[in-house]
């Protein structure tokens, strides 16, 4: 079986916990066959669980010591501010999902999102980037699925000459992300039609 994968029966809910916090996510398609546990709710603006999972993440990160938090637009931004507060960073650094006409020269990169059906950008202005230099920086995101978003931040973050020590989330989604390097609290399921699983399984090499 794949892991991370259950079959789809009509579930609206998915309960999940985070230290002492329990909630109830909904179950969102996002294409064809296939749906997630959306915490957009919670994580936009539920106070209480943003503070755990910070707490829980800061603790988990604290080791590689990194001096700044990396982290996209716009979901996660909450969860990194607490994060860099519990660290003691006086900053944070934002990668905008969009290019805007104050930013002169930024740094792009393109990401392809499971949540989202056209290709995104990871923009970065060249006064984050100055601020990025070459310090040890911690990747930041509520969630991890197939990596796309994480995976183009590392590339900017890489091209400026910061150091990555760490990438972090709250949750692992999915069969996708299994590098090894995510340091993360929990795992999330998607959930699939059976023509979908047969479909993940061929293409991952399960059977």
């Amino acid at each position: 079986m794949l892991a991370r994968v259950e079959i789809y029966q009509g579930q609206q809910k998915y309960r999940v916990k985070i230290g002492d916090v329990v909630r109830e996510l909904p179950l969102v398609k996002v294409d064809e066959g296939i749906w997630i546990a959306s915490d957009a709710e919670i994580i936009l603006g539920d106070i209480e669980f943003i503070s755990e999972a910070a707490e829980m993440i800061a603790e988990k990160v604290k080791p590689f010591n990194p001096e700044l938090i990396v982290t996209p637009e716009a979901k996660a931004i909450g969860l990194a501010y607490e994060t860099a507060k519990l660290l003691g960073h006086k900053r944070l650094i934002i990668g905008r999902k969009s290019i805007k006409a104050y930013m002169s020269n930024p740094l792009v990169e393109e990401v392809k999102s499971i949540t989202t059906r056209e290709k995104q950008l990871i923009v970065l202005t060249r006064e984050d980037a100055e601020k990025i230099g070459s310090k040890r920086v911690c990747l930041l995101d509520d969630v991890v699925s197939t990596g796309g978003t994480i995976t183009s931040l590392e590339r900017l973050v890489r091209r400026i000459g910061g150091e990555i020590v760490c990438k972090a989330a709250i949750w692992v989604e999915g069969p996708w992300y299994g590098r090894g390097d995510l340091t993360y609290l929990s795992e999330l399921p998607i959930f699939v039609d059976e023509w979908r699983l047969k479909e993940f399984a061929t293409r991952l090499k399960i059977i």
